[in-house]
């Protein structure tokens, strides 16, 4: 996959099997050479599942844009009867599932070959991915002493290692841009409701998780999200209908839009150096497109949105423990310390916290609807600082709320990403950025509620202007 396929994205790779210059199998085969070479320096992947990939093949694969690409998804989420899952848990290992998830037929349905799941951590709680389950902590490609991020972690090493030209993740509070970031990729989180969360969920901690991908390119998030977007039936609330969809939308430049440029965090603090002279040098290219860039601050209550975010998760991840314990105790050969303490912090919270908080949420929504009056685009950093190094976000403490707002917990580190989760407004992380020591440095995007298709738009044209390309971590060569 390396050799031959890995600086290809998804698009090229489907065509080239569709004019039978190569075939499923050969691409299935060149794939699962790459994982067995790089996965036991990254474990990233678990869960393998060749022969339903090998059987897919045999039965004659969906006609869709991307037959016969291996895929890969993420273990968490997205239920698939041919796929069991330990949902990043020992508590929920070898969980199986007795009908597809909806954004799974649809996945299924672009044709690509599905041969397995990338690791995240338990509960998706964190930006790292290192949960007890996979034995050991997963690595970034760049730099293995070094996150590759999470929730989606696994998939932002997969991508970035070359082993599949695309993966699945999902995004709850920046769970596939704080990945890309960290491992030089393009991640999108759409709309609110964009794409179908049943029927196994009705929405995701309270409609701020979604589903997205994992990419090289924007041309392969667009068709994705394509084949993908539209709410399931009975969905309790749908996004704003598409113009003329996403691939259509990046066929053009967008108009000249007004760019708010943040330097800092969305409170003020300063972001580490380097990280933002990349904020500065991503203006400096978007004002050379014709934009219009000016420094601005959102003028809405973030950390009482990641009080709220914390507390609905907390309340989120408590239920989801309680209900797969089934009874049996709460011990920690089968919780990590961060679920326990979550279990714990719901439990001191009054009954009608959860709804209270829920309306937080939506208050802040309107707050960051109003920012949007003077500004089209958001511009910032995707995260504070470089990639952790492993190890520093762990899931050993059970303090669960320290871990995620303590003054060197979760939010400092990834202060932006949230508040998109929060208000339900589309947002990218663009991978513009390099450290003096080979590490990716994500630039985050964001637009109006609804404005997918001029977010993507825009990310195409700047993607135009860069090389992030022509990168390869260090592993390609080795």
């Amino acid at each position: 996959m390396l050799d031959r396929f890995g600086a290809r994205d998804a698009t090229d790779l489907a065509a080239l099997v569709a004019r039978k210059a190569v075939s499923p199998s050969e691409l299935l085969d060149a794939s699962l050479e790459a994982a067995a070479s790089l996965n036991p320096v990254l474990n990233a992947i678990t869960l393998p599942q060749e022969d339903v990939a090998r059987r897919k093949i045999a039965e004659g694969l969906p006609r869709g844009p991307f037959t016969g690409v291996p895929f890969l998804l993420k273990d968490l989420g997205c239920e698939a009867v041919d796929f069991p899952s330990h949902n990043g848990s020992r508590l929920l290992a070898n969980t199986h599932y007795d009908r597809d998830s909806a954004i799974f037929e649809r996945i299924r349905a672009t044709g690509v070959v599905t041969w397995g799941r990338t690791t995240s951590p338990e509960g998706g709680v964190g930006t790292v991915t290192e949960a007890a389950v996979y034995g050991g902590p997963s690595r970034n490609p760049w730099n293995t002493d070094h996150t590759p991020g999470g929730s989606s972690g696994g998939a932002g090493a997969v991508v970035a290692a070359g082993i599949v030209p695309f993966a699945h993740g999902s995004d709850g509070g920046g769970s596939v841009r704080i990945p890309a970031s960290s491992c030089g990729l393009f991640g999108y989180k759409p709309t609110r409701a964009r794409l179908p969360d049943g029927p196994y969920v009705g929405e995701g901690w309270a409609g701020m998780a979604i589903d997205g991908f994992l990419t090289r390119t924007v041309r392969d998030t667009a068709a994705m999200l394509d084949a993908c977007h539209g709410a399931d039936p009975g969905a309790p609330y749908h996004a704003p209908p598409l113009r003329h969809g996403h691939m259509d939308a990046i066929s053009r430049p967008p108009r000249r839009l007004r760019v708010m440029l943040v330097e800092t965090t969305f409170t003020g603090e300063a972001i580490d150096p380097e990280v933002r002279q990349a904020v500065l040098d991503a203006a400096a290219l978007l004002e050379g497109l014709g934009h219009h860039v000016s420094p601005g601050l959102p003028n809405a209550d973030v950390t009482r949105m990641m009080r709220a975010w914390t507390d609905l998760v907390g309340v989120g991840t408590a239920l989801g423990i309680r209900k797969a314990l089934k009874g049996r105790p709460l011990t920690a050969d089968l919780v990590e310390g961060v679920g326990r303490g979550a279990c714990a912090y719901a439990e001191t919270l009054h009954p009608t916290r959860y709804l209270e908080a829920v309306g937080e949420i939506h208050a802040f929504g309107r707050q960051m609807a109003a920012a949007f009056g003077q500004y089209d685009i958001i511009l910032s950093a995707t995260l504070a600082e470089l990639p952790a190094r492993v190890g520093r976000f762990d899931h050993k403490t059970e303090d669960y709320v320290g871990y995620r707002n303590g003054p060197k917990g979760i939010f400092a580190y990834s202060p932006f990403c949230a508040a998109f989760n929060a208000s339900g407004q589309p947002a990218a992380s663009l991978p513009l950025g390099m450290s003096a020591s080979g590490l990716p440095i994500g630039i985050h995007l964001a637009a109006p509620f609804g404005n997918d298709e001029e977010l993507l738009a825009l990310c195409a044209e700047v993607e135009k202007s860069g090389d992030w390309l022509a990168r390869k971590p260090p592993v390609w060569a080795k």
